[in-house]
């Protein structure tokens, strides 16, 4: 049985498999409703310690000349707050932290991505006795979807919040496309329902597209730059040779993924300032 694990270790579908197997714990009997462990503890691990570092950069803050870890804060603050500026004309007490924390945490997300695989995958077996472990919280769908759906909920809430819940109403049922006055005459109320049917259709593939564009964009993104480190971490392990060629490609491809890790969190984040700034403005 253990030659049989190690040949299929060696294997490339073996390999692959192994190291994107989530650390999984099922809730109740069924298999359906699973967490993720792995990826709940390196996120929230994430943001602790990220926001943690934040918030005593901040809280130590000084008038005078900043020093580097003080300039990179208020860089990354007055980053955020300029984009959230060109495009948000609303609330900014909210917008602009939320942006920044999306920012941030999704940044710090992706970053993990660029831990070497199986010197990680070592550590996690050999050091902390977990046999699976995936370090990229953002390459787990369940992540990117939570996110998404996060702030769906929150464009739902702004959009009833400036409008009121019958303005909200009025703009799923009669917008884009408008709809027919009150009239005594039935073809008009025939004419008038189907018009407030199209509304609604519209709507909901727009409510519906936008969280599954939101989280597959960036789950898409993070789950191919992971595999092609597994590829090129596999390269390296046929021998000699393999270790000649996968080297440069492994390093021109971390420089290249640190603009996909970089692109990926400012996309996330500025599609969440569009959607809310757009839940609030009238058609």
């Amino acid at each position: 049985m253990a030659a049989e694990h190690a040949d299929e270790a060696l294997t490339a579908s073996g390999y692959i498999g192994h190291h994107l197997t989530f650390m999984t714990k099922p809730l109740g009997g069924g298999a359906f409703w699973t967490l993720n462990v792995d990826t709940l503890i390196t996120a929230l691990i994430l943001g602790v310690v990220t926001f943690g570092f934040m918030r005593w950069v901040v809280a130590g803050a000084t008038a005078g000349v900043p020093g580097r870890r003080q300039a990179f804060i208020e860089l990354a603050i007055e980053f955020v707050n300029n984009q959230v500026k060109d495009i948000f004309h609303h609330d900014m007490k909210f917008m602009a932290p939320l942006a920044l924390t999306v920012f941030v945490w999704v940044l710090m997300m992706n970053a993990m991505d660029f831990l070497p695989t199986d010197i990680m995958a070592w550590i996690y077996e050999h050091l902390l006795r977990l046999e699976h472990w995936r370090a990229v919280p953002t390459a787990d769908v369940n992540t990117t979807f939570a996110l998404s759906l996060s702030v769906w909920l929150l464009m739902i809430f702004s959009a009833i919040k400036v409008k009121g819940l019958g303005g909200w109403l009025h703009e799923i049922f009669c917008a884009p496309f408008g709809m027919v006055g009150l009239s005594i005459n039935p073809l008009k109320w025939i004419a008038g329902a189907l018009l407030a049917c199209a509304n609604v259709l519209f709507n909901l593939i727009e409510y519906v597209s936008k969280p599954l564009s939101h989280s597959l964009r960036l789950f898409g993104n993070m789950y191919a730059g992971e595999i092609i480190f597994l590829l090129l971490g596999m390269w390296a392990a046929t021998g000699f040779g393999g270790i000649l060629f996968s080297i440069p490609l492994w390093v021109g491809w971390a420089i290249f993924h640190i603009l996909i890790v970089v692109l990926q969190a400012y996309i996330f984040m500025m599609l969440t300032i569009v959607y809310i700034s757009m839940a609030q403005e009238g058609h």
